[in-house]
């Protein structure tokens, strides 16, 4: 009887490949976090009829 060493390779590779995917999705999410936060305040803010006012930093925007 003959062992296959290669059975679980694939699962390796995919494991593998996800974990980079997530790795760079983290990452970008990280970096334009406070941009993305921004972009979702002056929606909310243009659906309650108030202002957008631009905050210090990426992500400290807020309604007025």
């Amino acid at each position: 009887m003959r062992l296959n060493s290669n059975r679980g390779q694939a699962l390796v590779e995919y494991l593998l490949i996800i974990a980079v995917i997530s790795v760079v999705v983290i990452s970008v999410v990280k970096i334009f976090g406070g941009y993305l936060q921004d972009t979702m305040t002056k929606s909310s803010c243009e659906m309650m009829g108030k202002t957008y006012v631009d905050g210090k930093s990426p992500g400290d925007g807020k309604c007025e």
